[in-house]
């Protein structure tokens, strides 16, 4: 019974729906403390005789770029939209820039070249300097733009930060959005940072859960609840994004979930209970041979993983409720600790990028809200409240953002759940779904 409820604490976040915004509006948490450097993203310039199409797919580019960097706001820059009145570019004025304290000037320009392709040309001047520190182009057709536009977003955000950006990054997540007829269907999906750009990935007609992308963008990992009355038994798949190709990679009696790629990729750590208690266990998967990594009579579940694969986070019901806790993974209950004591029980750990953070859910109040505390068991802080249910926390991959699950109660017989983005301290930007079912799992990937 206690395994019983301590999976079903990992798979609350099961009811959900979203559509994708074009922009984020920023919800204010407190007095910024970090000066700002103002930035102004020109509308594009055109040039040539561009189709209405391509015309209105060109007039986005700025917009996405503008959209890009707004992302960090809260951060770095403060992003205005200016428009212009001409197709060709007129010469830079520094002086009208520096006098509305202007410090970034970012201009597009489109023009076609041959087989009907667009070429897009980013330039950001420093206005405070006079001069220009960023000039790249990109040719590429309508079906690949925004892929196109993010990498130039990317490539002016590191010239002038030298910093990655989350620009090129992915969310995978899962929707019951092709449920119907009474019947519950949830699917693993993957979409731009921005909510754009979604794609199905799996297509079973079932349940899915708990999904995890390899580091190198191949292979995603899932499990999927079998749909016979008698034995629902939960299954890992391993499928194959680029010939679609989907298999059972571990189909032991019980629970075979929880599972993510190890930081070489070779194997996987997941959650088994055909021993009649929940394990975590690293399985090779070339040869399917498995490393008990947790030997305990109490539940444990759920792990996350540093990038170097030294420390190792999990959830546990050895104190009775379900806990955070961390421990070597090279050796089996190597110096195991516990690090959470918030709320009735916690769910969902991961770790920051860097590996000094991790961030978790907790039951509290009656609803779940984000937490998020030093590897250590250290600085311990609060991040949502008074902001519905909220749960699955997935740090970006330059570690400033958190993606994360909210439920919002619309009414009594009506909840909305959708895939929010946040900044690490908690500020709320907003809802990258919106209209596309329940929208619960957010995991958040850059690929090498």
């Amino acid at each position: 019974m206690k395994t019983c409820l301590l999976i079903s604490t990992l798979f609350l976040s099961f009811v959900s729906r979203s559509v994708f915004s074009e922009g984020l509006t920023v919800v204010a948490v407190g007095e910024a403390t970090a000066e700002k450097d103002k930035m102004v993203i020109q509308d594009t310039y055109i040039s040539g005789a561009l189709t209405t199409i391509q015309r209105t797919q060109a007039q986005e580019i700025a917009k996405i770029v503008r959209n890009d960097f707004s992302f960090y706001q809260n951060k770095f820059f403060l992003v205005e939209a200016a428009p212009n009145n001409t197709s060709t570019r007129p010469l830079t004025n520094y002086d009208y820039w520096n006098s509305k304290a202007m410090r970034y000037l970012g201009t597009v320009s489109v023009e076609k070249v041959a087989n009907e392709n667009l070429k897009a040309t980013l330039q950001i001047e420093d206005i405070k300097n006079r001069k220009l520190i960023f000039n790249q182009s990109k040719t590429f057709g309508l079906s690949q733009l925004r892929k196109n536009v993010h990498e130039l977003s990317d490539a002016a955000y590191r010239e002038m930060t030298g910093r990655e950006s989350i620009f090129k990054s992915k969310i995978v997540f899962v929707s019951d959005r092709n449920s119907k007829n009474g019947k519950t269907v949830k699917e693993v999906y993957m979409m731009d940072y921005d909510g754009k750009n979604v794609i199905q990935l799996t297509n079973h007609g079932g349940i899915t859960i708990s999904p995890s992308m390899s580091r190198d963008g191949k292979y995603l990992i899932y499990s999927l609840i079998g749909s016979e009355s008698k034995k629902r038994n939960i299954d890992l798949y391993l499928l194959d994004l680029k010939t679609k190709e989907s298999k059972p990679i571990s189909s032991r009696e019980g629970i075979n979930s929880g599972a993510i790629f190890s930081p070489s990729g070779k194997s996987i750590y997941l959650t088994l209970t055909s021993s009649g208690n929940a394990e975590i266990y690293e399985m090779s998967l070339d040869t399917k041979i498995l490393r008990k990594i947790t030997n305990h009579f109490s539940s444990d579940v759920d792990p996350s993983i540093t990038q170097d694969g030294g420390l190792m986070t999990f959830l546990s019901d050895r104190p009775g409720k379900a806990m955070i806790y961390t421990m070597d993974p090279a050796g089996e209950e190597k110096n195991v600790k516990r690090i959470s004591y918030v709320g009735k029980f916690n769910a969902t750990p991961r770790f920051s990028p860097d590996g000094k953070e991790i961030v978790f859910a907790s039951w509290l109040d009656e609803s779940f809200d984000l937490f998020k505390i030093n590897a250590d068991g250290t600085g311990l802080s609060r991040l949502t409240k008074n902001f519905g249910s909220n749960e699955d926390p997935s740090f970006s991959n330059d570690g400033e953002f958190i993606a994360f699950s909210s439920q919002r109660v619309i009414s009594r017989t009506k909840a909305d759940q959708n895939i929010y983005i946040m900044d690490k301290d908690g500020g709320i930007l907003g809802a990258v779904t919106a209209g596309f079912g329940n929208c619960i799992t957010p995991r958040w990937y850059n690929f090498l």
